[in-house]
């Protein structure tokens, strides 16, 4: 018997190590992969893009937060790996009549590293889970002396538009501009993910520097131009929104991939 507690403190008993995993989150699916767990994958979502292959090779079940329950019941899965914050709740408590559903809450790098420990024990791949810790620590330790001498700036990062979003405090994104030394200018907003005025930029901290995702919304050019004219000579960056927004495995690429933002300041 396997009993286990996810990162929301709900308990889990397993006979054995679940076979027949759907992954409804674009970053657990690449973690799942990285672990050795291709085969035991069996559906993932259509925003599932990394690796590549999987889209071909693996049963899509819908978007994020609108997935085909019945599709999932029909694959007879032994668990569904899912997120409160990128999946809907009523989604996840219809899966919860179907099988055990595995619920992640990452927003520092030190749940990051417990998401991929727990994982490891949860698929028997305990060691594949500790080799890939060893890599993030390594990683981390090397962009924070990478950053220790470089200067910081203050940030704004949106995720959206119309209304215009912003990432704030409390998020994985906010841990991974800290780390950085970038400093969010929105992180004294209550909420996760607030809107925001852009004409009152200026006044709401002047960000030198604004960063504009490929995801989840795709910014263009005229964006960064509307956004643009209310700053105060910012410097207007798109990025790669699965470095700033994905945990699990990804933040090993992340990690050089900052490096080259830096060395573009």
């Amino acid at each position: 018997m396997l009993i286990l507690k996810d990162q929301l403190g709900r308990e889990h008993r397993f006979e054995q190590s679940p076979k027949r995993i759907v992954s409804l989150v674009p970053s657990l699916t690449e973690t799942l992969f990285d672990l050795g767990l291709e085969d035991e994958l069996v559906g993932i979502t259509t925003a599932c893009m990394h690796p590549y292959q999987l889209r071909v090779t693996k049963t899509s079940i819908g978007e994020p937060k609108k997935v085909d329950i019945e599709q999932i019941q029909l694959m007879q899965p032994d668990v569904v790996v899912a997120s409160p914050t990128e999946n809907t709740m009523e989604d996840i408590e219809r899966l919860q009549a179907i099988c055990p559903v595995w619920l992640v809450d990452v927003r520092t790098m030190d749940q990051n590293f417990q998401l991929i420990e727990l994982l490891g024990q949860l698929f028997n791949k305990r060691t594949e889970a500790r080799k890939w810790m060893d890599k993030i620590s390594f990683g981390q330790k090397d962009l924070m002396d990478f950053v220790s001498e470089r200067p910081g700036f203050k940030v704004a990062y949106f995720i959206g538009k119309d209304p215009f979003v912003v990432a704030g405090e409390g998020t994985f994104i906010q841990e991974l501009l800290e780390l950085n030394k970038f400093e969010n200018v929105y992180a004294d907003r209550v909420e996760l993910y607030p809107e925001v005025e852009i004409k009152k930029i200026r006044i709401q901290g002047d960000p030198e520097l604004v960063f504009l995702p490929s995801m989840p919304y795709a910014f263009q050019e005229e964006d960064a131009f509307e956004i643009g004219r209310f700053t105060h000579h910012g410097k207007t960056i798109f990025v790669e929104g699965e470095m700033f927004s994905w945990y699990g495995t990804r933040v090993c690429k992340a990690f050089d991939y900052f490096k080259q933002i830096h060395n573009r300041l």
